[in-house]
């Protein structure tokens, strides 16, 4: 029975993408989901202000650094192994976390997951590219996995507003736990070991170090940019991570092995991809906490409703997703992301000419959100149209890039909206999105090079 067969194998394919785009979303929700929480967990804790931007920025400080190595690490030992370890030690910590009784132990317990969501992510979709093959199924599945990761980051404010307002802040960390169980069954029961073809001779120590701890410093000194008492450190910790971060460069180049190939650097579609990825989250993410802020601060809100203000932003990112598919039977990867990232312009303009109204704020963020949705696609597709030996590291560092991109793109931008106007930031997020959409036209389409 040959179509029962190939049937069968289509649903099993299918529900592969469905899982492992389900550890997408639970691994980007956890980046925002303490963040509403964050009140509640200081007074249940005794944590300070400064404490605050600790419990943030640990979760990102982690996942962002480790993404790349994990990605390697998954070439290396298997990418159903490691997502495996990840899901594992993602509901494992969890739990533990739930039980927190200080400031030190919620820090630990972010930092702990935002490793595991770093294991889990780049095996996860590396794993999704071997079960779509390239054409209109594969597109779909990566307009799934945009769709998950895109709205988690939006959904993750309500998710936490939710939970800490109707029950407590450590259902924030419950609620994981039995997630991470279910996931880790469907790994097993649903995806197969995936043949990486080759075992690394060499692992470069050192790099790995250098990047981590770079990636690390840029993360956490640009969350402590956000907070006036806290920039001194926060500039001290970016100018290490420029240090570092040259250190880096310059080990790699002179490296026997080094950690990210240097046809993976050489690469004109992972270089793009990775930049549509950071300005993506840039603008967005930064314009969603600036709305978040906007609603509660001037317009009065609670932080359960400012969340649940931007549903119809993760409503808008998934219709956005969902467009993608026949677009892209339309257009080229780059005039698909061109006309996504326009998108996200306009919305951030929809913004500025209505600030300090709630449904200027819903509007700006569902024309952003559908922007980012498409963006988001057409930055995955450019970025993972690299030979097959690349495509694990590839995942990596377009992860890499979106976290950055959140990260850098709300420090910054917090700190315009605070020493001038919420507008002059969301000008600078449309700004950006819309130069990078015009270079994105005229760039030429490179095919993969095996």
């Amino acid at each position: 029975m040959p179509g029962v067969s190939a049937e069968n194998a289509s649903a099993a394919r299918r529900g592969a993408v469905v899982l492992l785009c389900a550890v997408q979303f639970v691994d980007v929700l956890g980046v925002t989901s303490a963040t509403t929480a964050v009140p509640e967990i200081r007074k249940g804790v005794g944590g300070t202000e400064a404490s605050a931007s600790l419990i943030i920025a640990s979760y990102a400080m982690f996942f962002g650094g480790l993404l790349v190595l994990a990605s390697l690490l998954g070439d290396r030992f298997g990418h159903r192994r490691i997502l495996l370890t990840g899901i594992g030690m993602f509901a494992v910590v969890s739990a533990a976390g739930a039980l927190s009784s200080s400031v030190i132990a919620v820090v630990a317990t972010r930092a702990l997951l935002g490793a595991a969501a770093a294991l889990s992510v780049p095996s996860a979709l590396r794993l999704l590219l071997a079960a779509a093959p390239e054409g209109p199924r594969r597109t779909g599945a990566l307009a799934l996995w945009s769709a998950a990761g895109a709205a988690a980051g939006a959904a993750g404010f309500v998710v936490g507003g939710l939970l800490t307002q109707l029950l407590d802040w450590r259902a924030v960390f419950w609620i994981n736990a039995p997630i991470g169980v279910l996931l880790f069954a469907g790994v097993l029961l649903l995806i197969p070991v995936l043949s990486t073809g080759s075992a690394m001779q060499r692992f470069d120590v050192l790099g790995a170090v250098l990047l981590i701890l770079a990636v690390m410093s840029l993360v956490v000194g640009t969350t402590l940019l956000e907070a006036e008492g806290t920039r001194v450190v926060g500039l001290t910790a970016i100018g290490l991570a420029v240090v570092i971060g040259t250190a880096f460069v310059l080990w790699q180049r002179r490296a026997r092995a080094p950690l990210i190939p240097a046809d993976a650097v050489r690469s004109p579609n992972l270089r793009a991809g990775t930049l549509v990825s950071f300005v993506n989250t840039a603008a967005t993410s930064s314009a969603s906490v600036l709305v978040t802020l906007e609603l509660q601060d001037a317009l009065g809100l609670s932080p359960l409703q400012a969340g649940l203000s931007l549903v119809w932003l993760s409503v808008a990112v998934a219709v956005g997703a969902a467009l993608s598919r026949p677009l892209a039977r339309r257009l080229q990867p780059n005039r698909m992301g061109a006309l996504g990232l326009a998108a996200i312009g306009a919305g951030d303009l929809v913004l500025v000419v209505s600030a300090g109204t709630v449904a200027g704020a819903i509007a700006g963020t569902v024309v952003l959100g559908a922007g980012l949705g498409v963006a988001s696609v057409a930055g995955t597709t450019i970025g993972t149209t690299v030979p097959a030996r690349l495509a694990g590291v590839a995942t990596g560092i377009l992860n890499t890039g979106a976290q950055l991109g959140t990260a850098i793109g709300v420090a910054v931008l917090v700190v315009v909206s605070i020493s001038t106007s919420a507008a002059l930031a969301w000008g600078i997020a449309a700004l950006a999105a819309g130069a990078t959409a015009g270079w994105l036209v005229f760039r030429r389409a490179v095919p993969a090079e095996e």
